[in-house]
């Protein structure tokens, strides 16, 4: 299986970016549809985005699409949530996932790491 490690989460501003990482080990990460979900302590837990094997295609909830961008670097076994633009609602813990199925919009994951928070101000 693999192992899932997020960074890159903090307190800005609205209307400033973030950009969350998440390192993977254990096991080939090419082989691994990877996505990022966000989470907000009592609400459900809810996708973001996801990524391909091969970094195309990608999927975006509408809520963040046009200021998130999902990306990946099968080389160094990181995938990343650049985030701009950041609203108040944006504020959750983010998680990152992965799995065999293709990629899609949904929560089906079945590896999960720990989350980074995001906070995001107004």
């Amino acid at each position: 299986q693999v192992q899932l490690v997020e960074s890159g989460g903090g307190l800005v501003q609205a209307g400033g970016s973030l950009r969350l990482s998440c390192a993977a080990s254990g096991r080939t990460f090419s082989n691994y549809v990877m996505g990022w979900l966000r989470q907000v302590p009592g609400k459900e837990r809810e996708f973001v985005a996801a990524i391909s094997w091969s970094g195309s295609p990608t999927y975006y909830a509408d809520s963040v699409k046009g200021r998130f961008t999902i990306s990946r670097d099968n080389a160094k076994n990181t995938v990343y949530l650049q985030m701009t633009s950041l609203k108040p609602e944006d504020t959750a813990d983010y998680y990152c996932a992965a799995r065999y199925r293709e990629a899609d919009i949904d929560l089906k994951y079945d590896f999960w790491g720990q989350g980074t928070q995001v906070t995001v101000s107004s």
